[in-house]
C-alpha cells in the first residue's frame, strides 16, 4: 500500500532552517497530529534541551502528550521550518524503520525551497534523508554533524532521532545545537 505524507509543510514567515525528517510512522504511532508524532521520538525532546535546558519544556503534562501549540510557537519565533524528504510512500516490513521504506515520490525541493526566500540552511535528520536530499541536490552525503554545499545553502546531515538510533539523547543534542549554531538560530 502506498501512503501519503498526512501534513503540509510548516512554514512559518521568515524560516531560515528547514528540517527533513524521512516519513512519519504509520498512524497508529502517532500521539500528535504534527510532525514526530511517535512519543518515543527524541526530537521534541532534542529540542527542549537545546532551546529550554529541559528535555520536556514542550511537552504537556496534563495531557500527556508533545504541545503542538507550543511546538508551532517555538518553531514560528526561531524561524525553523519542518516537512519530510518523502511525499509518497511505500512500507516493506510495515514499520516505520527507514531501512525498509520504499521512496515513491520525494519531495519537491526546489518547490518548497521557492516559498522559503529567508532560508539558508537545509538540516537532515538521519541517514535515509540524508541520501534523499543529496540525491535531488546532486551533492554528496556529509558525514554527520557536517554538511555539503548547494547553491546558497547548507545542507547539515545530524543524526537519526529515533530511540532506535544508538546514541545517548544528550549527545545527539549537541550535534544538532552546533549545526542551530552555525546556522545563526543559536548564539
Amino acid at each position: 500500500m502506498i501512503e501519503t505524507h498526512p501534513w503540509p509543510p510548516f512554514i512559518p514567515d521568515g524560516a531560515k532552517i528547514l528540517i527533513l525528517g524521512t516519513f512519519p510512522p504509520a498512524i497508529n504511532r502517532h500521539a500528535i497530529d504534527f510532525y514526530y508524532p511517535n512519543p518515543i521520538n527524541d526530537f521534541w525532546r532534542i529540542m527542549g534541551l537545546i532551546f529550554f535546558g529541559d528535555k520536556m519544556a514542550l511537552f504537556d503534562d496534563k495531557a500527556g502528550v508533545f504541545d503542538i501549540a507550543r511546538i508551532k510557537a517555538f518553531l514560528t519565533e526561531r524561524g525553523i521550518a519542518l516537512n519530510d524528504t518523502v511525499r509518497r510512500a511505500r512500507r516493506l516490513k510495515g514499520n516505520a524503520s527507514d531501512k525498509f521504506l520504499e521512496v515513491v515520490e520525494a519531495v519537491p525541493l526546489h518547490d518548497l525551497l521557492s516559498s522559503m526566500p529567508c532560508c539558508h540552511t537545509i538540516t537532515t535528520t538521519g541517514e535515509k534523508a540524508a541520501s534523499i536530499i543529496a540525491e535531488i541536490t546532486d551533492t554528496k552525503v556529509p558525514r554527520m554533524g557536517e554538511y555539503a554545499e548547494w547553491d546558497s545553502y547548507k545542507i547539515w546531515r545530524m543524526p537519526s532521532t529515533s530511540r532506535a538510533y544508538p546514541m545517548r539523547l544528550e549527545a545527539k543534542a549537541e550535534y544538532y545545537k552546533a549545526m542551530f549554531t552555525s546556522a545563526g538560530i543559536l548564539t
